[in-house]
């Protein structure tokens, strides 16, 4: 099998020049920036110490964009991994999610390698939306321990102990801690709304903006707490938590490279955590590009952007990173802020990197709260909410209704892996149910010269059925309607399908057990009308054979016609037996 590599990188190289790298450098810059404390945040968020998070946007980030199949993709820490990642940290520990994302890693470049990138489409709207709108509330729900500052030391994974612990440390939230976040989710709201309008707003994202402010003001208390501390006893605690105060700051230097430990017991353990990782990292990495393609008018190759992810995943963790994706926003900014290829992308993690190594003990300052802030406002742009309102349910069937909210509410009290494989069994069982109410088989009523019914009652008739749809399993109990359609003069069966698109091993099984049950009571079994996969499968199942190349007709008026010969000959049988019958009773009189 042919494995092409080419990442897009190599496709912009031709022609560029000085202009675009430019360009590329400005939103580079920018996006690395913004990147700064959505690391951070998606890190604690998740279980992890914020360095996690950076060396996770700058290895992962370095390597989708230098490999990748968009143009303007920028990879890294997702809040829509925060659910499944906590979930592993908490119930495993940090070395299994390291091994996991390697995992994960493994298998998106598998699914790239194999050219299935197209496949992550096939997923329905109904499951993406309600599991992405589930991780939203999972995200929100995380953060209400360090947004209120309760004294919660580990917050479980689980939904229903995670509700019972937030719901008993509640009394003793820590106001100073509220205030912070409030005044934090406040002064970042406002800032994106104003942004909008005032230029200079915009070259500051507004996640650094809000950062940069309450890490200033938290820093000046820290300086003069000390000269009130002995007139006001509240100054002699910390406002809040801090980068600094819960993990010690960020180290200034580069992560030790390892290899977590491995075992083949772990890995057993690991195979649907690092399921999970790869099948959200390639949904939200190909949304992420598709979207992308709009914005700049390109097309990224779903299966080079596999390729890239999974090596990131693989690569990350060697770092002490995690799992990483593309990121949906700070794509967006980079396309907003010019970049066109991906060394944007490379740069973004450049600037990443100088900023760890430069300025990491300034974040010994930043206030948690303030980081909770920032991943609630995540949370809250990041759920499909319309989508959700009772208006907007009642436009669509039941159908899609309850795989939307099975999902949603699967993906926040059981995970996101049972609520994908739950939204994939519920659409699978819909589509089926759907395409099979869809199919039809109806009789075709024909002259009465070719029935029987002005001639003699022992003749053999002609019956005719069109079918349409599909012939499949989903089907199988229309098919029997034939099957149960006894008449015992019918000489002759007439199937015109003309309006089947396919037919499975199910279908054509009954398709024989009808002509065997014709066969056996003489009767002859006739198509017509086949389109190209009914036909092939036909021939290359011998069925074609059984029942007589003759019997395959192109069109319902040859099928007729061929039916007509086959109940003259059956008459003729019929009307010789009948001559015999009476001879025998003259020479052998009843007593």
């Amino acid at each position: 099998m042919n494995f092409p590599f080419r990442p897009k990188l190599l496709d912009t190289l031709p022609g560029y020049g000085r202009s675009a790298f430019f360009q590329d450098l400005s939103a580079g810059i920018t996006v690395g920036v913004l990147a700064l404390p959505l690391a951070m945040a998606f890190a604690i968020a998740s279980g992890m110490p914020p360095a996690a998070g950076i060396w996770t946007a700058i290895v992962a980030g370095f390597l989708i964009s230098l490999l990748g199949g968009s143009k303007v993709q920028i990879g890294g820490p997702t809040g829509a991994f925060i659910p499944i990642v906590y979930g592993i940290v908490a119930n495993l520990g940090v070395a299994d999610l390291l091994i996991a994302t390697m995992m994960s890693g493994v298998m998106l470049l598998a699914l790239g390698a194999f050219r299935l990138g197209n496949m992550i489409r096939f997923i329905p709207r109904a499951v993406v939306t309600g599991f992405t709108s589930g991780i939203a509330v999972v995200i929100f729900l995380s953060q209400i321990k360090d947004f209120l500052g309760l004294p919660i030391e580990s917050l479980p994974g689980e939904f229903f102990a995670k509700i019972k612990a937030l719901y008993a440390a509640l009394p003793d939230l820590h106001w100073q801690t509220l205030a912070v976040s409030l005044a934090s989710l406040a002064v970042l709201i406002a800032w994106n709304r104003q942004a909008i309008r005032v230029r200079w707003m915009r070259r500051l994202p507004g996640p650094l903006a809000v950062l940069i402010i309450f890490t200033t003001l938290n820093a000046l208390f820290a300086q003069i707490s000390p000269l009130f501390a002995q007139f006001f006893p509240l100054f002699a605690q910390p406002i809040t938590d801090t980068i600094g105060s819960r993990f010690g700051g960020i180290p200034q230097e580069l992560p030790d490279f390892g290899l977590p430990g491995l075992t083949l017991e772990t890995l057993r353990e690991l195979i649907t955590p690092a399921l999970a990782i790869a099948i959200l990292g390639a949904i939200e990495s190909l949304l992420s590009a598709r979207v992308a393609d709009t914005q700049i008018d390109d097309r990224h190759d779903p299966n080079q952007e596999l390729m890239a992810q999974g090596i990131a995943n693989i690569a990350a963790p060697l770092f002490g990173g995690f799992a990483a994706t593309g990121a949906i926003a700070r794509t967006a900014t980079n396309i907003k802020s010019g970049g066109t290829t991906p060394v944007a992308g490379i740069i973004h993690s450049l600037v990443l990197l100088a900023i760890v190594l430069v300025l990491a003990p300034l974040a010994s300052h930043i206030p948690l709260a303030t980081l909770s802030a920032i991943v609630v406002v995540v949370a809250l742009n990041m759920g499909d909410w319309h989508a959700l309102s009772p208006r907007e349910l009642a436009r669509y069937s039941n159908n899609y209704r309850y795989i939307l909210l099975g999902t949603f509410l699967v993906t926040i009290v059981f995970g996101l892996t049972l609520a994908v494989e739950l939204g994939m069994v519920l659409a699978s069982l819909f589509f089926i149910y759907r395409i099979a109410d869809l199919t039809r088989i109806e009789p075709i009523v024909l002259p009465a010269e070719e029935n029987g019914a002005d001639t003699n009652n022992d003749a053999p008739r002609i019956l005719a059925w069109k079918l349409s749809g599909s012939l499949f399993f989903g089907a199988a109990n229309k098919l029997e309607t034939l099957l149960l359609a006894h008449d015992n003069h019918a000489g002759v069966t007439i199937l015109d399908l003309d309006k089947v698109i396919s037919i499975d091993t199910t279908g054509l099984d009954i398709l024989q057990s009808l002509h065997r049950n014709l066969q056996k009571r003489g009767a002859a079994l006739i198509l017509c009308s086949l389109n190209k996969q009914p036909n092939s499968l036909i021939r290359r199942s011998g069925f074609s054979i059984q029942i007589g190349i003759k019997n395959i007709l192109p069109n319902f008026t040859a099928a007729l016609e061929r039916a007509r010969q086959v109940r003259g000959g059956q008459s003729e049988a019929v009307a010789s037996g009948s001559a015999a019958e009476q001879c025998a009773a003259k020479q052998n009189p009843p007593a």
